[in-house]
């Protein structure tokens, strides 16, 4: 098998593909042939030592991907070699064959392609998580989703779609805007032509008719989160996602109390290890809605694995809209 593999993680260029042992799967584990893998921002951190798991050097990134069983370890009795699968392991991804825990697993239903199936789990959990989970979404509710064109903001404009909410999707640039039009928002908002301290406020309350919207995901921080957590509705919830952007914000304490207003923090992975019955059902919920098409991974392009480089770097740009996805 051949992968990229991280052995000094001081970022991107360190990467080298190389050719290593075809690993054999222990008790509980399968071997996966892998099809199709998609880049997450926490892609990016781990090789740049900046993530909050630090796995034992060398390793293989690549924290989400899809493929074909290619032989069971012991124990694994809901899974048969040749099934088709997407899974989430943290790392191993980015190569031609991998081993993952067979409980990490998603056995993919007919008809799901490896390269929606590779861009599917990590968005759309967060987003359903966020949005129906914890922020209990209710139809007819407003939803203002910052960084909407990305992997998670695309997920959040479809499930909030779903949901029967209206959406305001809010991103850097007018072609990105025009990008969640087609994805359902039924209103967007370049940010980057309001200042955060004046003019965005006044464009959130004219989409909201003055009320502000009643729930904000959140996967951007940096300057926008307290102008916008000002402009929330009574009652409204803002979804704790992420910080893109790098600067991790410090609203001050008063705002929620003055709203009625709940600061909600979403941290997706540790309710699936902690709620794994409530993550199931959630997981075959929205592997209902692809098939239903409510949802559809959006891939900004597909390239071959061996451009992994390439695809960092684009990423890098911040000109990506959905997902990319290395293909084998």
């Amino acid at each position: 098998m051949f992968a990229w593999l991280c052995e000094n993680p001081t970022g991107v260029d360190a990467l080298t593909w190389t050719e290593l042992p075809t690993p054999t799967p222990g008790p509980g584990e399968v071997l996966l042939a892998i099809e199709a893998a998609s880049l997450n921002f926490p892609d990016l951190l781990i090789v740049q030592n900046k993530y909050q798991i630090k796995p034992p050097l060398p390793f293989v990134p690549g924290a989400e991907y899809a493929g074909t069983v290619a032989a069971l370890g012991e124990g694994v009795k809901h899974l048969v070699v040749g099934q088709k699968v997407a899974c989430l392991s943290g790392t191993g991804g980015f190569g031609t064959h991998t081993v993952a825990k067979a409980a990490l697993c998603m056995p993919l239903p007919a008809g799901f392609p490896a390269i929606d199936a590779a861009a599917f789990i990590m968005t759309y959990a967060t987003s359903y998580h966020a949005l129906v989970d914890r922020a209990a979404l209710q139809p007819g509710e407003t939803v203002l989703v910052l960084g909407a064109a990305g992997g998670v903001g695309t997920a959040a404009i479809q499930i909030a779609k779903a949901a029967g909410a209206r959406v305001i999707a809010a991103a850097s640039t007018d072609d990105k805007c025009h990008t969640c039009q087609q994805l359902g928002a039924d209103a967007t908002l370049n940010y980057t032509q309001h200042a955060p301290n004046g003019s965005l406020r006044e464009e959130i309350k004219r989409l909201t008719d003055g009320k502000g919207p009643d729930v904000v995901y959140d996967p951007v921080g940096g300057e926008f989160a307290e102008p916008v957590f000002r402009s929330i509705a009574w009652r409204g919830r803002y979804l704790v996602v992420g910080f893109a952007s790098g600067p991790i914000p410090q609203l001050p304490m008063n705002l929620p109390l003055l709203k009625g207003a709940s600061l909600v923090g979403v941290f997706w992975g540790d309710f699936a290890k902690r709620e794994p019955k409530a993550n199931a059902s959630m997981m075959q919920t929205l592997a209902n809605w692809y098939g239903q098409g409510k949802i559809k991974p959006l891939i900004h392009q597909a390239l071959p694995m061996a451009d992994l480089k390439q695809a960092y770097a684009t990423m890098g740009s911040r000109g990506v809209q959905g997902k990319l996805v290395l293909v084998n």
